[in-house]
């Protein structure tokens, strides 16, 4: 089910920089799609999350039941963990991870553009003032939402009219298609709303992202801490 909420966005510098939008046929709609940005809670649900696992496939080159339970690697995945001591410079994994981790976690291997991407979103985390644990929760609700791919229109494949890194909704008052779709537009828009939940800094991860995106899945969010901490802390 989806609710349809408009609102007013913050106020949010826009950039004459425009990423085209990657539209990929036959992936499945992506579960926990993002709604206006409101701080209003969706009911619990539960079962299986087909559309995040679709993505998935795609993402690591799984295509049906010949490559079950496979692992494929590549040399972007981000492999490294936030557990040990960080290089100067870089968040300590109690920044990143303060609340502790919730859950079984999920890691996928990442191309060129999904880190491009990822970068985006720490760059506008940077600059909304959110800091390394709002890149957390931008990077992992990114995760969820599109595999970190800039999503265009997905055609009859599409929930609604979702699109970009965080399926923002133009009819919900995120911002037009094209803005949704491009990566610094995005990224801001989901730290600014995210800036207007009371004390997200400390809020699980998959509470603060749940708040802004209003999903149909709110727990879905929490499988991506991990890596979202992993790829925060090696381009912070």
């Amino acid at each position: 089910m989806k609710y349809d909420f408009t609102g007013w966005l913050p106020a949010i510098a826009k950039t004459p920089y425009r990423k085209s939008a990657v539209s990929i046929a036959g992936v499945a709609v992506l579960a926990g799609l993002a709604f206006g940005p409101t701080a209003i809670a969706a009911p619990v649900t539960s079962g299986p999350h087909a559309g995040a696992v679709a993505a998935i496939d795609l993402a690591t080159g799984k295509t049906g039941k010949a490559n079950e339970g496979a692992t494929v690697e590549s040399a972007l995945t981000t492999g490294g963990t936030t557990t040990g001591k960080p290089a100067p410079g870089k968040p300590s994994r109690d920044k990143l991870i303060p609340h502790g981790l919730e859950g079984a976690q999920s890691r996928i291997p990442l191309d060129g553009a999904q880190l491009a991407n990822a970068k985006a979103i720490i760059e506008e985390a940077k600059k909304t003032g959110v800091g390394e644990r709002g890149a957390v929760i931008g990077v992992a609700t990114a995760l969820q939402e599109s595999k970190l791919y800039n999503l265009g229109h997905l055609g009859d494949a599409n929930d609604y009219d979702s699109q970009g890194l965080f399926q923002q909704r133009p009819s919900s008052g995120w911002g037009t298609p094209e803005e949704v779709t491009d990566p610094q537009y995005a990224s801001a828009a989901f730290f600014n709303a995210l800036k207007n939940v009371g004390g997200w800094q400390d809020l699980p991860l998959t509470a603060a992202a749940q708040t802004v995106q209003v999903s149909a899945y709110p727990y879905a969010y929490a499988q991506w801490e991990e890596q979202a901490a992993d790829i925060v802390q090696q381009n912070w």
